[in-house]
């Protein structure tokens, strides 16, 4: 017993250390824990859901999308986001906070992880279009842009409860590697429109020329449509301020759309007396617009109905509108942009009308 003494005292300090580096250990992991749900729903919960369960983004949550996603699928996702969708890039993120969101997300299932396999596949490309174009682009589109819209319930049929992601895009095409690709054919995806590929009758060589064609989008890749613009589009006009204001409205509704209001720029920040009069904003909608504008994106509703500021400033009258074109910018969607450049032509033509 004496000898067992002296030898657990000349070894405590080694438990000692051990323990501590225990502890410290436990002290990481729940820090990473903490640091990843606390990101997590900063940056993540408002488009798939404080548990994973999905609305404008794919549900983290479901078992089949846990077991077919690797944990470097997930980091590079949220590095790389995917440009000209939704889903934003968060390079600003460090390594350590990405990764902590990634373990955060592991947390919302039980499912084991699949091992990181960048193992190319290789198979026929041609008979791959072929087969994307009877199976794949009904939900993924022809040119593999992924389906219309942002993935709210609005924007989507009902009965989905995600829309069908661009596979064309250089986030996706970053993030998952050909061995990825293949485990959602395979396997498919309960819960979701994404049916396996196996079960609907395709031999394991028809699915890799799938994949072959998939990756083949990295030779002719999609561009986001984004160019440099100013915030507003501004014109000048020589007439009065109410000749103006009569001209803008008339040219709107040359362009079908319906007077919402004309309000004082001041108005409810003063006292109804003390309202100048000098610059005054005028409401405007076209509902078929409005509706087709919120099914692509709902976010548009930030920005509609349409309206133009007319003002008085040095003895001329000027015209503003917000550019619709820089506003799309914020929103990460291509379709959105198309929809904001036809919107911008719309206020140039009522504008230019306007000041004539």
């Amino acid at each position: 017993m004496k000898n067992l003494g002296i030898s657990f005292l000349k070894a405590l300090p080694s438990i000692i250390a051990a323990l501590g580096m225990s502890s410290l250990f436990l002290n990481q992991w729940a820090y990473a824990s903490d640091i990843g749900a606390e990101l997590y729903e900063q940056h993540c919960a408002a488009c798939h859901g404080i548990r994973g369960q999905g609305g404008t983004g794919v549900p983290l949550a479901l078992d089949d999308f846990q077991r077919e996603v690797t944990d470097q699928f997930l980091f590079n996702t949220i590095k790389h986001g995917r440009p000209g969708r939704v889903m934003p890039s968060y390079a600003m993120l460090g390594e350590e906070q990405i990764s902590a969101i990634v373990k955060h997300i592991r947390g919302f299932s039980n499912v084991k992880a699949p091992a990181f396999d960048d193992t190319p596949i290789t198979g026929d490309t041609k008979n791959g279009k072929s087969l994307f174009m009877q199976h794949c682009a009904a939900c993924h589109g022809e040119q593999g842009q992924g389906a219309a819209g942002t993935g709210v319930t609005f924007s989507r049929p009902r009965d989905y409860p995600i829309l069908a992601p661009a596979l064309n895009n250089p986030g996706f095409l970053t993030s998952a590697t050909d061995q990825d690709i293949k485990r959602t054919l395979v396997g498919g995806r309960k819960g979701t429109p994404m049916r396996s590929f196996i079960e609907a009758g395709l031999k394991e060589k028809e699915i890799n020329d799938i994949v072959s064609y998939i990756r083949s989008f990295e030779n002719n890749p999609l561009k986001p449509v984004h160019v440099d613009e100013p915030l507003v589009i501004e014109y000048e006009s020589d007439a009065d301020l109410t000749t103006v204001i009569d001209n803008i409205k008339r040219a709107a509704q040359g362009k079908n759309f319906r007077l919402i209001r004309v309000q004082n720029l001041d108005y409810g920040f003063v006292d109804e007396k003390a309202e100048s009069g000098k610059e005054v904003i005028i409401y405007f909608c076209n509902f078929k617009l409005l509706n087709q504008a919120l099914k692509v994106d709902s976010r548009v509703g930030l920005f509609l109905p349409c309206r133009i500021t007319a003002y008085e400033q040095d003895g001329k009258v000027k015209v503003i509108a917000i550019n619709p074109r820089r506003l799309s910018h914020l929103f990460n969607n291509n379709e959105l942009d198309r929809l904001c450049n036809e919107m911008y032509k719309t206020y140039v033509e009522i504008l230019e009308e306007a000041t004539f």
